[in-house]
């Protein structure tokens, strides 16, 4: 079961909220920051105990609800990635919206509240680490690329792409060549 925490910004608060889930006797897998995965469901009595032991340290467990919203949504920007190959009829926060069933502007609130970044930014990031995959493993030129991932043109690709990565979509793909013709600099 994933549970969603308002205000983890560091290693400390990750460390307060294993605390406090060792000290309810919740079993859990992993503790990143805003989210906590659990072995099985939590009681609510549980929740209201971990809901009480966090907030005494500035944290926030999200509720139920919200917790549904925010696993739509990283469902729906998840799937944004299958329109690479095809044509998107809609802007990215129209298909949010609309695949949420929810205000976009009351979404990225919340998202960012969790995330710590913005839906843009978590999009950004998606179609980037696809830019990096297609430079890796096709045969794809940057132009190409750029219309595939809906990029106005290969400029502005790179300009995000060096923006995200410190490097050009070029430079990137010949130190993966690289590295793949030479396994010892792995």
């Amino acid at each position: 079961m994933k549970l969603y925490i308002k205000n983890m910004v560091c290693s400390r608060c990750k460390t307060i909220v294993k605390t406090e889930l060792d000290k309810i006797g919740i079993q859990y897998l992993t503790v990143e920051l805003g989210e906590v995965n659990t072995r099985k469901e939590i009681s609510s009595s549980q929740r209201k105990r971990l809901y009480d032991g966090l907030q005494l340290s500035g944290l926030e467990l999200i509720d139920i609800e919200k917790n549904e919203l925010i696993e739509k949504l990283k469902r729906s920007i998840n799937d944004l990635e299958h329109f690479s190959d095809e044509d998107l009829k809609t802007s990215y926060s129209d298909y949010i919206s609309l695949s949420v069933n929810e205000n976009f502007l009351s979404l990225n609130t919340l998202f960012s509240e969790i995330e710590g970044i913005t839906i843009e930014k978590c999009i950004i990031k998606h179609k980037i680490a696809k830019v990096k995959e297609l430079l890796v493993y096709n045969d794809l030129d940057l132009a190409q690329i750029a219309t595939k991932m809906h990029y106005s043109n290969a400029a502005q690709l790179s300009r995000q792409f060096k923006s995200i990565t410190g490097l050009t979509p070029l430079h990137f793909r010949q130190l993966r060549q690289i590295r793949n013709i030479n396994p010892d600099s792995n």
